[in-house]
């Protein structure tokens, strides 16, 4: 009995090969299907362009401004220390000398000193003019502070008009005054060409200056300022409030360790020294801060473009049905079909990377250079922009390549026509 033996089928038949695509044909077809539509491929590449742009432009200004103001914390903060006096047990306090300046200058790593103290002038208001008129008030209570000739340079006072206090003001205890830019608004005092003159009570004094902004000690914003001789002499001054020390980056610790000696050797425990935290510390919490914000930011941005390829590759895959049905009839693969889909997608992520990262560096630079900062980039963030690209695209582009990979041929056919 004969037995029929099954026909071979054509992926069997040793005249029928199984159907095959070279890396260059699935390339050529990809770029083919890329500029089929070139007004949509631009616009794809474009999300992808910003999404990563902004990524590598936000990662760029994170570290910009990090160093910014790090750099600002090891000026400022870091290198700022202020000595008081502390309360002793029967509620008087430990006087501060009045040669405070002199002794802690001596000290190596010292930048700038001065003292600083709120003078007690009772009810005593403060006024412009004269005449008081009863339609709008001309008289003020403001407070009042007595300086050393080294606090302005230790607060890093700018001055707006005039000068400041010198040593000799001090020394002849004479009648000046330095206004903080609030309190010679107050007190309607812009020019000091014509010498100005307010009164403290009945006291008259002459004013030298307006001050601009101070970087340390906000209160002298608001504050009539005037020699630290003055002070003691006409309203019995007894000691220094508190002294102002500005230091050389990197010396505030070791100059904090020794300034209460210096102040007073017979009884540093009495004094209260205040110092920055230590540096690094608050500068890493700052960064990682910073850096946490705008990855988050950057990330959004990028989630944006990654839609962006899926939307239009998806789109794509709906217009082109007829064209994959009769790619399929003439016999190319399924695994053909989803790879040209694929790297198509994969592609434009790429191409976005590449023009994202130059475009985030070039804002970095043009910011920076605007607000006359020094760019910082981490040199991988630009070079991977590409490789996250890809893998953005690779992504975005499956489930619209495994949807094109599994449309029979008849099926596509018949929904393509």
């Amino acid at each position: 009995m004969n037995r029929r033996r099954p026909a071979p089928s054509p992926a069997s038949h040793p005249l029928v090969d199984r159907p095959r695509m070279s890396i260059r044909d699935l390339a050529n077809e990809s770029v083919a299907g890329l500029f089929a539509r070139p007004g949509r491929m631009v616009l794809t590449v474009l999300g992808t362009v910003i999404g990563l742009g902004s990524l590598v432009a936000t990662l760029g200004l994170s570290h910009t401004a990090g160093n910014r103001i790090v750099g600002r914390f090891d000026e400022l903060a870091a290198t700022e220390i202020v000595v008081s006096p502390k309360p002793s047990a029967i509620g008087r306090t430990q006087a501060l000398p009045w040669d405070a300046p002199e002794r802690i200058a001596r000290l190596n790593g010292v930048a700038a000193v001065g003292t600083m103290s709120s003078v007690d002038v009772g009810q005593r208001l403060v006024a412009s003019s004269p005449i008081s008129d009863p339609q709008q008030p001309t008289r003020f209570k403001l407070n009042v502070s007595a300086a050393s000739p080294g606090l302005f340079r230790a607060v890093r006072a700018t001055v707006r008009a005039g000068a400041t206090i010198d040593p000799i003001h001090s020394q002849r205890a004479e009648r000046v005054a330095v206004l903080g830019p609030n309190a010679a608004d107050r007190l309607g005092i812009t020019r000091i060409d014509q010498l100005p003159a307010i009164t403290i009570g009945d006291d008259n004094y002459v004013v030298i200056g307006i001050l601009e902004g101070v970087a340390r000690q906000p209160d002298l914003l608001g504050a009539v300022i005037i020699p630290e001789g003055t002070a003691r002499k006409y309203y019995r001054l007894a000691s220094p409030g508190l002294v102002v020390v500005e230091t050389n980056i990197g010396a505030t610790i070791v100059v904090g360790r020794q300034v209460a000696t210096a102040l007073r050797p017979d009884n540093p425990q009495s004094l209260k020294v205040v110092s920055p935290p230590e540096p690094k510390r608050v500068r890493d919490a700052v960064q990682n801060d910073l850096n946490l914000l705008f990855l988050i930011l950057g990330g959004v941005s990028l989630l944006v473009g990654a839609i962006g390829i899926a939307n239009v590759t998806l789109v794509s895959v709906i217009e082109r049905t007829g064209e994959i049905g009769l790619r399929r009839a003439l016999g190319a693969s399924r695994r053909h079909i989803g790879q040209q889909f694929v790297l198509e997608s994969t592609s434009m992520g790429f191409v976005g990377g590449l023009l994202g990262a130059s475009l985030g560096t070039l804002v970095v630079v043009i910011v920076s250079a605007y607000q006359q900062w020094t760019p910082v980039l981490d040199p991988t963030t630009p070079l991977l922009a590409p490789l996250v690209g890809a893998a953005t695209g690779l992504v975005s582009g499956m489930y619209p390549a495994i949807r094109a990979a599994r449309l029979t041929p008849v099926d596509a056919l018949r929904a393509g026509t």
